[in-house]
């Protein structure tokens, strides 16, 4: 089973820049409200295959997931795919439109459960609507952090 999350904003800054500070592993904790760290990442620019591991944290319970770059059209559109604990799947999709003075990134998430039907029910249960107030809180934290360096 997949939930899916889907937050947007707009930003008054290129989508250039965005790209820059949102793609830039180790800026992740500066606005991502659920990344505790970064444990580690390729050296070098973002290309297909680029891995990171962050140590996230949901309702008081941290945990890793290791993140590939599985397709990148900078500065528009990158998309990572995650593994994290008990074979749980994740996907992240970033998109960045220009528009009329700046830019609307759109975050997309599916997690993946593991064991089927009930892994879903108990996630939902442990979730409830923490996922989409966490991207809408880490979408204006970005949003803030652009606007304020410009």
């Amino acid at each position: 089973m997949a939930s899916r999350v889907r937050a947007a904003v707009d930003i008054a800054a290129p989508p250039e820049r965005i790209f820059e500070v949102a793609m830039a592993p180790e800026r992740t904790p500066d606005w991502v409200t659920i990344v505790i760290r970064v444990e580690g990442y390729d050296p070098g620019p973002l290309r297909k295959g680029y891995e990171m591991r962050q140590r996230l944290c949901l309702r008081g319970v941290p945990f890793t997931v290791g993140w590939k770059l599985t397709e990148l059209d900078a500065p528009r559109f990158a998309r990572w795919d995650g593994r994290g604990p008990a074979r749980s799947k994740a996907m992240i999709e970033n998109r960045l439109e220009a528009i009329d003075g700046g830019t609307r990134f759109t975050y997309t998430n599916v997690f993946k459960t593991p064991f089927g039907p009930l892994g879903a029910v108990a996630a939902g249960a442990l979730m409830g609507g923490l996922p989409e107030r966490e991207a809408s809180a880490s979408l204006a934290r970005l949003k803030a952090l652009i606007e304020d360096e410009l």
